[in-house]
Formats: structure tokens, sequence, C-alpha cells
């Protein structure tokens, strides 16, 4: 039976992300981190025209940048200089800009693998190690911190357990911890998308009747498509061929980027905002989408998740009680709780607001939208929000 200090369950972006956050200070100090994932990260970046994507805002390239791997990252990383919002057959939109906002990028569009590799790359073998391909099969609190029982049999003790096992934790829910399930109705389908024109940056947010549209920036003219449509109806959509997906996709979201000719691999997954209701208790911390799972359009999720990220590293490293104090935990919750608040707020009324059609509320939209490009303090508001700043300053 082995011992360390910190136990990360999920090696992912996130997970990945905090060993990267703590590996200086974890090295001064003698901690030694495990990461438990049960994909192994490969040896090295394989491009592919379907590749998955993030979005970054600006607020997260500074922590990359805070962190040195931002150098590593830009490279793949595609720059989103506007962010024009618009409501399907009506005339009020809003326009954002990066000029405006007095910055290189309102944020940026990486694909994961990338993503991934530079991380899996930065991070320091003699402090972080990998049991990978594996999976934490049972987790059981002790005294003083936690003991992971591995698919292999392989028993780990830790002094603190960070549990970033994603939205669909079974751990989670092994361990008792509640969440708050708030379903949409509504069913996310992702692709990338090849335009005739040069997109230049150029991050679209586009409301219909039957839900929202994301339509954002990749390298090599590739734009991530999310579309969120009613259960059925995405299922309908990602059974058509080719031309026929399309041809709807063009009629949903029109001809700002010409006309649309290349479509990869459709996904799709049912959307909800889900929340742990516990995040801390005394040697646990749940982190990432096993904490909040949120609509992706905002594009608020991954980012929320890294400030937690972040946020809890440097209360760690701050703290002269020992790692899994309560207290120190309960701290750095309480440091991320506005944040939090802030963002899935945030996320959760322009995700309703823009899904319903009422005619109230419909006209209520178009003078929010016009407002919102007319009134600069209001701009500014939003566009904070979208930058991943809304609690902090640049």
């Amino acid at each position: 039976m082995k011992r360390v200090q910190l136990a990360i369950i999920g090696g992912g972006l996130v997970g990945a992300s905090l060993a990267l956050a703590l590996q200086a200070g974890a090295k001064a100090r003698g901690w030694q981190i495990v990461l438990v994932e049960p994909f192994a990260p490969g040896d090295s970046y394989q491009p592919s025209y379907d590749a998955r994507s993030t979005a970054l805002s600006f607020g997260t390239r500074q922590i990359y940048e805070r962190l040195g791997l931002w150098p590593a990252i830009s490279p793949r990383a595609e720059a989103i200089s506007q962010i024009h919002v618009s409501d399907r057959g009506r005339f009020g939109a809003a326009r954002l800009s990066a000029e405006d906002e007095g910055v290189a990028a309102l944020g940026y569009v990486v694909e994961n693998a990338w993503l991934g590799h530079c991380l899996w790359q930065a991070l320091d073998r003699d402090v972080v190690s990998w049991r990978c391909p594996a999976e934490v099969t049972r987790l059981e609190a002790l005294a003083d911190g936690y003991r992971l029982t591995l698919n292999d049999e392989e028993i780990l003790d830790c002094d603190l357990a960070v549990l970033a096992d994603g939205g669909r934790s079974g751990l989670r829910e092994q361990l008792g911890i509640a969440v708050r399930h708030t379903p949409y109705g509504q069913t996310a389908l992702i692709a990338n998308i090849s335009p005739t024109e040069q997109h230049a940056g150029q991050a679209f947010e586009r409301f219909t009747d039957e839900g929202p549209m994301a339509m954002l920036p990749l390298a090599d003219n590739r734009c991530a498509l999310v579309w969120t449509r009613p259960g059925n109806d995405a299922a309908r959509l990602q059974a058509l061929d080719e031309r026929a997906f399309l041809t709807e996709l063009q009629q949903a979201f029109g001809y700002r980027l010409g006309a649309l000719r290349q479509v990869g691999a459709r996904h799709t997954y049912p959307l909800a905002l889900v929340e742990a209701l516990e995040q801390v208790r005394p040697h646990l911390v749940v982190l990432g989408n096993a904490a909040h799972s949120l609509h992706p359009v905002a594009g608020q999720g991954y980012n929320l998740a890294l400030r937690d990220t972040l946020a809890l590293a440097d209360c760690l490293l701050a703290s002269p009680a020992p790692l899994g104090d309560f207290a120190t935990l309960q701290r750095y919750l309480s440091v991320q709780q506005q944040d939090q608040a802030l963002t899935v707020g945030f996320s959760d009324r322009v995700t309703r607001l823009f899904g319903r059609n009422e005619s109230l509320l419909v006209a209520g939209r178009t003078l929010g939208l016009l407002g919102l490009d007319l009134l600069s303090p209001a701009k500014r508001w939003f566009a904070r929000q979208a930058m991943g700043l809304g609690t902090r300053t640049l």
C-alpha cells in the first residue's frame, strides 16, 4: 500500500491543470501527486479535422501565462477577435470586439488534444506520476485522508483527494454528494464546419426559436459548431446526410461566412445545469464538471473550472496547515463562491432568456441586444463576462 500527499482522480484538462499549478510548490514541500486517468494521453499531438475543441477566455490565457504554458498552447490557439450576438429573424444584434476592449483577443479556441498534449508535456515526472490507464472503483474516507481502490486492486492512500472525473461522476454519487440537476430540455449537436469565406477570428452566438447555436473560429479556417435543439430533432439532424445537414444549418445560421461546404463527425448529448451541493469535505475537493456543468453555448464551463483550479492551488500552497485541512478547503470555496454564482447565473439566464419565444420576451430580447450594442457600460459588462473577467481585473 502506497501513500501520497495528493491524488487527482481524472487526468483530463482540469486535473492536469491542477497538477501543473501545484507542481513547483509541491516539489519544494516534498509532496507527491498522482493522477489517476482511464484514458492514456497520447505521446504526440495528431491533428484531426474532427478534433473537439474548447473556448478559452482571455482570463484563461492569463492563467496559462502565469503557469508558463501559454507559449506552448498559442501556436494552435485561434484568436477570437469579434463576437457577434444575434436573434434569428429579428433586427437586434450586439457586437463585441477585442479592439474595443483593449486586448489582443476576447478569447481563443483550442483543440482539446493540443491543450492536453501541452499540459501533459509540461508535468514534472519527479513530482507528478500517473496511474493510467486506471480507474478508481472505490473512494473511502479515512481519519487523515482518503483511500483509493483502483480497478487492478491496487490500494492508494492520500492526504487530499480531488475528484475531477467529469459531470457523470460515479464516485461523487458513491460518496453521497447530492447534485442539483436542472434539465434544459435540449440536446447539443457538436461538429466542425468549413465555410467558403475566411472566419477572420469571428465568433457567432445566434439564438433561434429552437435553441441557441455558437459558431467559433478554429485553426485551418474551420469553425466549431455547438447547435442546441430539442432532443428528437437533434437525433434527426445527426442522421442526415452531409448535404441535407448543411442545408438546414445554412438556413438557421445564414450566410455571414458564405456557403458552408463541409461538416465532420456529429456528436450529440443532452444538456442540463448540474451543480454539486458539496464541493469540499475534509481531505476532499470536487472540481471541474463534477462540481458544475454548464450549458456549452456561453463557453464558460472550462474557464470557470480553471479559475477554481488556480484558486485551489493558491489556497493549498499558502496554507501552513496539513494538506486536506477542512478550514483551508472552506477558504478556497469562499474565495470562489462569488465567481461561481456570477458565472453559473450568467450562463443559465442567457440560455433561458434566448430559449423562450413568448412575444414580450422576444421584444425584450430585441431591445436588450440593441441596448447592449449602443450602451458602453452594458457592453463592457457583457464583454467582461465573456472574457472570464467578471470578478477580476486585467
